[in-house]
């Protein structure tokens, strides 16, 4: 290579903690001197790749290709579950491909490669100007839950969990760094355990680094027990939002899927929860179409999850991933017959989306800056809404109070009170 720095470019598919673990790779190669570039003519292509789904797999493979097909014949380092799963077909589409299963080694392989030097010692994070204010942390990985969908405990393996030294040690490089918000993820971070630490601990221990915000990516039903919503509601870094998956508002087919609960016993959660933290919103996941769900099953559970009040529904279509129990089934569902449950499903999230987002206007939200352009500002409130107003002034990381006057598709509208005159700033027109 010439004497120009090292150019690397990352492709990241799927879940959050393939986001985080990007992230992390990208800013330790960064400190070693590597150039990070979204160009056409990268030395290095990192993909981390999903294997959640037949189709997730298929499109991690689809980016190898296009990354070998670049110009300037990169080497394509693919690390993520699909390594776990599929190395040996991955490995086999180029001799410039290489497969690293372990995301710790990804960016010393590039280091060596490349002869850079060795990063400088201590946490490495990438925050404050010109990234993003909502820092990602990984505090756990792997899964025994063995739901019947699911490869994951296959591809990630047994839970374990980060050291919390090695956790706070990032958010305060992050918090340092300008970051207002970090959100602890993992694949079932409830399971996280540190010598006795558990999840509540552990968000009250990241509390104490000062950090502004603290977010959970996702948190199954039955790990928010009473002493972990009784510890969270009681930090006020704490946001009030969780993302609780469900998957089926159907008893019958929550048996089937292999999970642990009722819908009446998520109820109950919800119920706790909601008591606990007020404005609390709670987002959630549903499939739709699994094997053996019958027109019934299917009506059941739309009626039931219209009625627990979710902010938003994350609907996915069920998809045979090869594995799991659940594709062995000879009771598959047509596609459209799962595409027209989940194009239901879809309207009701529709519904229950622009009830909540509604019940945000004629109030004011802390609202943290995420992008300002030309004017316009964007950022997140509290509760998870995205908001849009017009303010010269404001920059990223910074944290605004902003007075909800509209609605725009899955956008919150509005203004920045002006308290010294009264007078109100102006507001912002829906997208043409």
């Amino acid at each position: 290579m010439s004497d120009r720095p090292v150019r690397v470019r990352f492709t990241t598919l799927g879940c959050k903690v393939n986001r985080v673990e990007a992230e992390t790779i990208a800013a330790r190669v960064e400190a070693c001197g590597a150039e990070l570039t979204e160009g056409d003519a990268p030395d290095v292509v990192v993909v981390t790749a999903c294997a959640v789904t037949t189709e997730a797999s298929h499109k991690a493979r689809k980016a190898v290709r296009h990354a070998l097909g670049l110009p300037s014949r990169p080497t394509v380092v693919v690390t993520g579950c699909l390594t776990e799963e599929d190395a040996a077909r991955v490995a086999a589409l180029d001799d410039r491909v290489v497969i690293e299963r372990d995301k710790d080694a990804v960016a010393d392989r590039i280091r060596d490669a490349a002869g850079l030097p060795v990063a400088p010692a201590g946490p490495v994070v990438r925050a404050g100007e010109g990234f993003r204010t909502r820092a990602l942390v990984k505090v756990q990985d792997g899964c025994d839950n063995r739901c019947a969908y699911c490869i994951v405990p296959d591809t990630r393996g047994t839970p374990r969990s980060v050291e919390a030294m090695r956790v706070l040690a990032e958010v305060r490089a992050l918090v340092e760094s300008g970051a207002k918000e970090v959100v602890l993820t993992g694949i079932n971070i409830g399971r996280y355990s540190d010598d006795g630490l558990d999840l509540a601990g552990l968000v009250r221990r990241v509390a104490e680094t000062g950090v502004r915000r603290i977010r959970l990516s996702s948190i199954e039903p039955p790990d928010l027990t009473d002493r972990f919503v009784e510890t969270v509601a009681a930090i006020p870094a704490f946001v009030e939002h969780l993302q609780v998956p469900l998957q089926s508002g159907c008893d019958k087919t929550l048996a089937a899927m292999g999970r642990r609960y009722s819908v009446a016993e998520y109820e109950r959660v919800l119920e706790r929860v909601r008591d606990a933290i007020p404005g609390v919103a709670v987002t959630t996941d549903v499939i739709c179409g699994f094997p053996g769900e019958t027109d019934a099953d299917a009506r059941e559970s739309e009626e039931r999850v219209a009625q627990l009040g979710f902010a938003k529904l994350h609907v996915f279509r069920f998809s045979a991933r090869p594995g799991t129990p659940a594709a062995a089934r000879p009771d598959a569902l047509p596609p459209t017959t799962i595409a027209e449950r989940a194009e239901r499903m879809r309207a009701i999230g529709e519904v229950a989306r622009r009830r909540f987002l509604e019940s945000h206007i004629g109030t004011t939200h802390e609202t943290l800056v995420e992008s300002a352009h030309e004017g316009v500002a964007v950022g997140t409130t509290r509760d998870g809404a995205r908001v849009r107003w017009r303010c010269a002034t404001s920059r990223p990381g910074d944290v605004q109070l902003v007075a909800i006057e509209g609605v725009d598709g899955d956008v919150l509208t509005g203004r920045i009170p002006d308290e010294r005159s009264g007078r109100r700033s102006a507001t912002i027109e829906p997208w043409q």
